[in-house]
């Protein structure tokens, strides 16, 4: 078993979560802690900010963080061993910064199925985080 799993998540595409949550609980035991990571992407350019209303970046990190925490209340009987945390930037950057700063020593990620149209085996992200991860990566499809 681990004791520290850092799972990234998105809410709003289950396929990141569906597979991976049940393994990520499997892997945690009894008494492993799951970090839940949600990631505000980059919007990758301060031009594009400047469009944006005044306070809209803190705005979308303080909703992620509270769909993060109701997410975990439903998924999880034991809200003592779930910390939900929102990170901000490149998503395999931001998952590799959330492993080193929680001490996971596991990270358990969703990456989608390979098919005909897609040669890579595995998500951009995900390739990422496996390549230059300091601790083992499980991705789950």
């Amino acid at each position: 078993m681990h004791d520290n799993i850092l799972l990234p998540i998105d809410l709003q595409h289950p396929e990141s979560w569906e597979k991976a949550l049940p393994v990520a609980k499997r892997l945690a035991g009894d008494s492993g802690t799951i970090h839940l990571l949600g990631v505000v992407h980059d919007f990758g350019s301060s031009m594009v900010a400047t469009f944006l209303p005044k306070g809209y970046e803190t705005r979308v990190l303080q909703a992620m963080k509270e769909a993060l925490d109701a997410f975990a209340d439903a998924q999880f009987d034991d809200p003592s061993r779930i910390h939900t945390h929102v990170g901000h930037g490149n998503v395999a950057e931001t998952i590799l910064k959330s492993a080193r700063k929680y001490q996971a020593d596991l990270i358990v990620m969703a990456s989608h199925q390979p098919d005909e149209l897609r040669s890579i085996l595995v998500s951009r992200d995900a390739n990422a985080v496996v390549r230059h991860s300091p601790v083992s990566v499980m991705v789950v499809r």
